[in-house]
């Protein structure tokens, strides 16, 4: 078990979005920003995270907008359409926050990766298309394209991994749509489906951990 500092005990409100800084006494150099799914709040994102980088700092992030006895990251219409307006607001506010929180923590977004779940991955989706170069990482769990018109960005130096579910019937199929628009735009698209609906888990966990060891893993085979 990991231990970690007593930074966690509180919630962090002195930044554009609220959110808890779990840094472990063995910490490395690499970061997760966590983004949670809709009408839940970011301690969700934090088991999952363990699993995935054990000795990376945490950075999980509660969005502001309320759902039920929860949040959210932006306002929705129907359950696969979305306020424009509130995606491109509440994504701007997000860059400057994530440039933020960085600085003050002594973060490499360089070497950072955006986590993000159903609603929380698709604000990450809109962070690297309308921010191009603040996300290098992103892993994407169930999610799917929100932007009704994505600018014409750079994502050549951006890696991002996502997994759908098998059986996620109301997100499933629009995977391949965000793939193809990704890949459009340069990323490094490596893309993944998990026998399961749209809740996420231990399978989920184990190809996020080996998808950021593959680098790593590949230069050291090669030296």
């Amino acid at each position: 078990m990991h231990r970690y500092s007593d930074e966690n005990a509180f919630l962090h409100q002195d930044l554009a979005f609220p959110y808890r800084l779990l840094k472990p006494e063995n910490a490395g150099g690499e970061s997760l920003f966590l983004l949670h799914g809709s009408g839940v709040d970011e301690t969700t994102m934090v088991p999952i995270a363990r699993q995935i980088a054990p000795n990376a700092t945490l950075v999980a992030v509660r969005g502001r907008i309320r759902q039920e006895d929860g949040f959210r990251w932006f306002e929705r219409i129907t359950p696969t359409s979305f306020e424009q307006a509130s995606i491109r607001a509440e994504t701007s506010y997000f860059a400057a926050f994530a440039s933020e929180a960085a600085k003050r923590h002594g973060l490499d977004l360089a070497r950072a990766t955006f986590v993000g779940y159903s609603n929380g991955a698709n604000l990450v989706s809109s962070l690297m298309l309308l921010n191009s170069g603040l996300v290098r990482k992103a892993a994407l769990l169930r999610a799917m394209p929100v932007l009704d018109d994505a600018p014409a960005t750079n994502l050549t130096a951006t890696r991002v991994l996502i997994v759908a579910g098998a059986a996620d019937e109301t997100y499933g199929p629009f995977a391949p749509p965000l793939v193809t628009l990704l890949n459009k735009h340069g990323a490094e698209v490596d893309a993944r489906i998990v026998p399961s609906g749209h809740e996420i888990g231990d399978p989920d966990a184990a190809i996020v951990r080996q998808w950021l060891a593959g680098p790593a893993l590949a230069a050291r085979q090669a030296g």
